[in-house]
């Protein structure tokens, strides 16, 4: 008797999702669902990720003054100065007027002993600490020493004080030695840190973005013009524009510095 084999079954295509046509609860025309095989040969369950937090823009005022260890020269130099505004205010008129006049950087003094009263007529603040200089100068340092440093905060400083100085009282000498003013000149009262912190407000302008910088140049620029009007004390007064372009001058100096300078990890 002759067997015959059993008719064959056509062969039908499959997709390519074939291997998941016997898995019960799919979707159909839903590619690529994981099933119940699939999962448990994953093991693992993908996570999604954790979402980054966003920046905190919480303002934080106190960072307007300085502090020992944020802005140790800042801190110390403003104590530094409070100690001799007291003296000034306090301490018998006579020994005050012969301390200012010690520290004068007159050109007298700066042909005599030029290192000394330059470091002493910054020791002093004319007007004492309630002065707007003297609040000029904690702002103004502070927000400088933390984006560059103490240390260049310092040079920028001296820099302004020094080169301020002598490009005033340099000219007086010429023109009492020209016969051009009498010899009085040589020994006038010159003291402060204001030429510092006009080049303190130069050099910061340019750390700053453009909608708070062309406020503070456009503002103390007016008021050193409207006191160059005035007439009143005109050495003093181009001193302090002489300094304010100084620190315009540190501009490439100080961005280098502030870009090269690392920033506290964020959480």
């Amino acid at each position: 008797m002759e067997r015959t084999a059993p008719p064959r079954e056509a062969a039908t295509p499959r997709s390519a999702d074939a291997p998941f046509s016997d898995v019960s609860g799919l979707l159909d025309g839903m590619p690529r669902q994981r099933g119940p095989l699939e999962t448990a040969v994953a093991g693992v369950r993908e996570e999604p990720a954790p979402a980054v937090a966003p920046r905190s823009r919480t303002l934080r005022p106190w960072r307007l003054l300085p502090t020992p260890t944020g802005t140790p020269f800042t801190f110390g130099y403003a104590t530094v100065l409070c100690l001799t505004s007291l003296i000034a205010a306090y301490a018998d008129p006579a020994l005050v007027h012969a301390l200012l006049q010690g520290s004068s950087t007159d050109m007298a003094h700066l042909v005599r002993t030029p290192e000394l009263v330059l470091i002493g007529s910054a020791l002093w603040v004319a007007g004492g600490v309630t002065s707007p200089f003297a609040l000029a100068f904690v702002l103004v340092l502070t927000a400088l020493e933390r984006r560059i440093g103490g240390l260049r905060t310092a040079g920028v400083f001296l820099l302004g004080h020094v080169l301020a100085t002598l490009a005033t009282e340099v000219p007086v000498g010429l023109a009492v030695l020209a016969g051009h003013l009498p010899d009085s000149s040589l020994h006038r009262l010159d003291y402060g840190v204001s030429f510092g912190v006009a080049a303190g407000i130069g050099a910061l302008a340019g750390l700053l973005p453009l909608w708070l910088r062309l406020p503070l140049l456009a503002g103390f620029g007016w008021m050193l013009l409207q006191d160059l009007l005035a007439f009143a004390d005109p050495m003093t007064n181009w001193g302090h524009l002489i300094a304010l372009g100084i620190g315009l001058a540190t501009w490439p100096v100080v961005r280098r510095s502030y870009a090269a300078r690392p920033r506290p990890a964020r959480a």
